[in-house]
């Protein structure tokens, strides 16, 4: 066995010259170097190494925390007993009449060295006892990695979401940093290490292999890369933890430490205190017994007070307040555009049900405003939104429909009340709110000009639709196209990407998906083992996007791709619940507009869109009706 970077047998029983056993506990050579955090090699100013290794028990360590002025030992009790056992060594060899040689001051050290083993695999054990109650449960019969190896996928990289974890400070990991993680391939009682190469990355997953085992792959295996197990190259000598060798490839080079030397020379690593911003990047401001405003399920017009239940990875459990066993619940990120701070229904005019409830429960608090998503101000002082502007808007009770839609009523802030045509209720109760800088509300002709099928006013009679028409019948206008968003933001994603999407007509799941379309800013989620009809358009700024190996990491439990038994029996139910509508509202309303605004940015349409002039906003008609011969 070896220490850091030293090489020598796992056989320490064999016969060896005495040179053999002094370079066991020698020093590590001056100009050994260490990787930094800026991924950058260097040896100290005074040529010395950075890591030094223990005289007395083999410890290796940063060489300036090491004691006395040579720095040969971790501690003042190795350095005391070292000479202790010196002079033991001394006396004895003086009575049998024979100088002490470096071997047998190593032999002397033998007891103190097993007692040091034994401890540290005490130790070990109580870390894995702590992570095994701590540790998410991972999905019965599937893993990332071998969907990903077996099928030669891409992942969207961590840097696409900045709401998650690492996701505004992930920096340039990426193929080749080197990492310190335990070694699997070793017979020893005790919790090794040894230095892996990221091969390839998905998400917050990495592929690693073992330094030393070149172009084999025998061996590579996942890992989590914001687990607790991976470490930047050089905390194994900050903590005094063994450097081993696979088993596999132990006899393959002789001196293992200038093998290291050459593999890491000029070689990245992550920075030492990633493990301490992965923790904070998982500390979430919401806490359970908030209050907050959440759109009402079984209303979409409406308001209610819920309470956080639970938050695991900034997805909340809102519990309704006034459900009494706790069952009536609805879930969504914490910058959902669906929650709000108590009071803001009444300060933009909103419609928000009272509770019955005369006061807080014991315990409840409200929320403060400043935790909740920031919406993009807008001036409303000079041309704006009218009540009975047309426009084209997703169908919030479902996801996969853009429809004729009409603005109902306008209310401070930027937000709107729109209703879908020939289908509203009569007392406005499936009216639904967007804000004005929404990706889910879309000029007249956004649908026709990215051809897809718009969805007309039930019961109208004359089809095909045409706008044109359709205002002048109802003596209508439509919004003008300046006012509708039209930022793309540089995303990142690429189509056949894979990541973790909320499936958001069940917004408690977290499934498999991929990105199989992308216009400008609109993301096309395909759920793994589905039919292409379930497929949602969403934002690629949502909350509800994350990347592959989030569940892991949060403790979720993410959701597998449906097996085609699965797919068989529930597609012909599914069908007809899309045909009767529910005026529950279970899924996000961003999906669907993503969908249609993917279809409207394509190409030269979309420039012409961002190109509107103020010419085709004049208040009587949009771009499209521009067109019209």
């Amino acid at each position: 066995m070896f220490d850091g970077y030293d090489s020598c047998s796992e056989d320490t029983s064999s016969s060896s010259s005495s040179d053999e056993s002094e370079e066991e506990v020698a020093p590590l050579p001056s100009s050994l170097p260490i990787i930094k955090n800026n991924g950058q090699v260097y040896t100290y100013p005074d040529g010395k190494s950075g890591m030094a290794t223990c005289e007395m028990c083999g410890m290796v360590g940063v060489r300036d925390a090491f004691y006395s002025k040579t720095k040969r030992f971790c501690s003042v009790s190795c350095s005391r007993s070292y000479s202790s056992n010196s002079k033991k060594a001394s006396i004895l060899a003086r009575l049998q009449g024979k100088p002490p040689t470096k071997k047998a001051k190593v032999l002397q050290k033998q007891p103190l060295v097993a007692k040091l083993a034994a401890y540290a695999q005490y130790q070990a054990t109580l870390q894995n006892q702590a992570k095994t109650k701590t540790a998410a449960v991972p999905v019965e019969g599937f893993s990332w990695g071998n969907y990903i190896n077996s099928n030669s996928f891409t992942a969207a990289p961590v840097t696409c979401f900045k709401h998650a974890p690492m996701g505004t400070c992930w920096g340039d990991i990426s193929e080749g940093v080197r990492v310190e993680v335990p070694n699997t391939d070793c017979s020893l009682p005790t919790k090794v290490f040894w230095i892996a190469g990221i091969v390839k990355l998905a998400g917050y997953n990495a592929l690693l292999r073992y330094e030393g085992f070149e172009n084999d792959s025998s061996l590579d295996f996942w890992c989590n890369v914001c687990g607790s197990d991976i470490h930047p190259v050089g905390w194994c000598a900050a903590s005094g933890k063994p450097l081993v060798p696979p088993r596999t490839i132990q006899h393959k080079y002789t001196n293992w430490k200038a093998f290291l030397v050459k593999r890491l020379t000029g070689a990245k690593t992550l920075p030492p205190d990633f493990s301490q911003k992965v923790s904070e990047s998982m500390q979430y401001p919401f806490k359970p017994s908030m209050r907050v405003e959440v759109v009402d399920k079984t209303h979409l017009c409406r308001t209610r007070v819920a309470i956080v239940d639970s938050v695991i990875g900034g997805r909340l459990r809102l519990v309704y307040e006034e459900s009494e066993d706790k069952t009536d619940d609805f879930w969504c990120h914490m910058y959902s555009p669906l929650i709000h701070h108590i009071g803001w229904s009444r300060s933009i005019g909103h419609r928000f049900k009272r509770s019955d409830i005369t006061k807080k429960q014991d315990g409840h608090f409200d929320a403060p405003p400043h935790l909740f998503a920031k919406v993009k101000e807008v001036d409303t002082s000079g041309e704006w939104f009218k009540e009975g502007m047309k426009l084209e808007a997703i169908d919030p009770l479902n996801l996969s429909a853009i429809c004729v839609a009409t603005i109902r009523k306008v209310l401070a802030d930027g937000y709107l009340m729109i209703g879908i045509d020939g289908s509203e209720a009569a007392d406005g109760s499936d009216w639904f709110c967007y804000h004005a800088t929404s990706p889910s509300i879309f000029p007249v002709g956004f649908c026709e000009i990215n051809m897809i099928e718009l969805t007309p006013p039930r019961g109208y009679a004359k089809l095909p639709f045409k706008w044109f028409d359709y205002l002048r019948e109802m003596d209508s206008i439509a919004a003008p196209v300046k006012l509708f968003n039209k930022e793309v933001p540089n995303h990142g994603f690429h189509v056949g990407m894979k990541l973790e999407a909320v499936d958001l007509m069940e917004p408690r799941l977290v499934c498999v998906a991929t990105v199989t379309r992308i216009i400008h800013r609109l993301l096309r989620i395909h759920f793994d083992g589905w039919e292409d009809e379930y497929d949602q358009w969403v934002d690629c700024e949502s909350p509800d996007l994350y990347p592959v190996g989030w569940c892991q990491l949060t403790g979720y439990q993410l959701q597998p791709p449906a097996p085609q038994t699965s797919r068989d029996s529930q597609s012909s139910s599914s069908k007809q619940k899309k045909k009767a509508k529910s005026q529950q509202y279970k899924g996000h309303k961003k999906m669907t507009s993503l969908q249609l605004k993917e279809e409207f940015l394509d190409g030269e349409e979309y420039s012409f869109l961002q190109g509107a002039s103020d010419q085709e906003s004049n208040g009587s008609a949009s771009y499209y009706i521009k067109q019209e011969p």
